[in-house]
C-alpha cells in the first residue's frame, strides 16, 4: 500500500493510504480519509535511477534498475537495495553505463533473468568482447568493421546470484 518513488539520486518509500484525521469544515467533527501521502523514507544507499526509467523492470517482489550516474545496477527487494553490479561486473558497468544513452531493462519470465541492454560499449570492452570473428574462430578474416560489438545485453540470474552469459 506504499509508493516506491525513483528519483535521479535517491529511492524513497512514501507511506500511502493510511488513515488521516482532519477537521472538514472548521468544526470539531473529524473525518477519516485514506487518500493521503505520508512521510517519505529513503532506502539506505546513495543510488537513484538517474535519467533512465527505461532500465526499470520488476518481477514478483524484486525491482531492478540502473544508476547511470554511479555506474551501478541495483535490485530493490524486501531486504532493501543491493548493488548487483558488484557481483563480478563492477568494472564493466562503471566503464559502460555512464557512456550509454539507452539503458533498457527487461525481465525474462522463462529464463528468470533481469536483462540490461546497453547501446554503447567503450573501445576497451569492444575489444574484450571481440571485434571480428577471428577472436572467436581463430581464422584469418579481413578487418570487417561490421563485426564490431557496440551494444550488448547482459543478464542477472537470482538462482546463481550473479551475471550469466549465453
Amino acid at each position: 500500500t506504499d509508493l516506491i518513488t525513483f528519483c535521479e539520486d535517491k529511492v524513497l518509500k512514501v507511506l500511502a493510504n493510511k488513515d488521516a484525521l482532519f477537521n472538514a469544515d472548521g468544526n470539531v467533527n473529524l473525518t477519516a480519509s485514506t487518500n493521503v501521502l505520508g512521510q517519505a523514507i529513503g532506502y539506505v544507499g546513495e543510488y537513484g535511477i538517474s535519467k533512465n526509467p527505461e532500465s526499470f523492470s520488476s518481477h514478483a517482489f524484486r525491482i531492478y534498475f540502473a544508476d547511470k550516474a554511479r555506474g551501478a545496477v541495483l535490485r530493490l527487494s524486501r531486504d532493501g537495495l543491493t548493488t548487483i553490479s558488484e557481483k563480478g561486473m563492477s568494472d564493466f558497468f562503471a566503464d559502460n553505463l555512464p557512456s550509454s544513452t539507452k539503458i533498457i531493462g527487461s525481465y525474462n519470465d522463462d529464463k528468470e533473468n533481469y536483462n540490461l541492454t546497453l547501446d554503447y560499449l567503450t573501445d576497451e570492452w569492444q575489444d574484450k568482447l571481440s571485434k571480428t570473428p577471428k577472436d572467436k574462430t581463430h581464422c584469418e578474416v579481413p578487418n570487417d568493421e561490421s563485426d564490431d560489438i557496440e551494444t550488448t545485453t547482459v543478464s542477472f540470474k537470482e538462482t546463481v546470484d550473479g551475471w550469466i552469459y549465453y
